[in-house]
């Protein structure tokens, strides 16, 4: 079972629907417990990070999600899911984030339209299972104002151009995030969260 974690916040529709398209199942699942028997973790979001925060500490989710993480769970992050991953942000007031990657997510400072919307390429900083198939030049879709600063370059899996060059998609250990939204990226997408499935989560038992 893949968990589909929800906070309140999420593009769950649109995201289940892309797990059933690569022959993926997806459970939603609304407690911290649901989760203890999940094969691996989804973590969408929408909005801002101060919210998202909030209402996944009140939901009990923050200490559960690094403990699975810390089991050696697999998790992936998508949009301000992907955001949440990291220490902390500066969207609204500072605020804490699951600390699963070193980082701080700050606004983009450029004289281009913000909020960052429509599709964009990617570079492929280094080779994992969840990039295979996946090409410098390949498009994503795109919606965000702010980007992660990494502390370890290392965890870079992609990186994309919008006025400066920002981390689009990392990867670590069992760690993994998405700026971009892959359940509207079409192809490549599809191509991304198949590979999560069947690549990342088949290791686990």
């Amino acid at each position: 079972m893949i968990a589909l974690i929800d906070y309140g916040m999420g593009n769950l529709g649109s995201v289940t629907k892309a797990f059933a398209t690569v022959g993926a199942a997806v459970t939603r699942v609304t407690t911290a417990d649901e989760m203890t028997d999940a094969r691996a973790l989804v973590l969408p979001g929408v909005g801002a990070f101060p919210a998202a925060m909030k209402n996944l500490s009140q939901r009990g989710f923050v200490n559960a999600i690094r403990r699975e993480v810390s089991r050696g769970k697999p998790i992936l992050g998508i949009c301000l899911g992907y955001q949440l991953l990291f220490d902390r942000s500066s969207e609204m007031e500072p605020c804490e984030g699951l600390g699963l990657i070193g980082g701080d997510v700050v606004k983009f400072t450029i004289d281009l339209k913000i909020p960052h919307m429509g599709w964009n390429s990617v570079t492929v900083s280094k080779k994992d299972p969840v990039a295979e198939g996946i090409v410098d030049s390949d498009y994503f879709y795109f919606v965000h104002s702010f980007y992660p600063e990494l502390k370890n370059p290392s965890d870079a899996l992609f990186e994309t151009e919008y006025g400066i060059k920002f981390v689009s998609a990392i990867a670590r250990a069992n760690v993994y995030g998405v700026q971009f939204h892959p359940e509207k990226s079409q192809e490549k997408g599809l191509v991304l969260l198949k590979n999560f499935v069947e690549k990342v989560c088949s290791r686990t038992p």
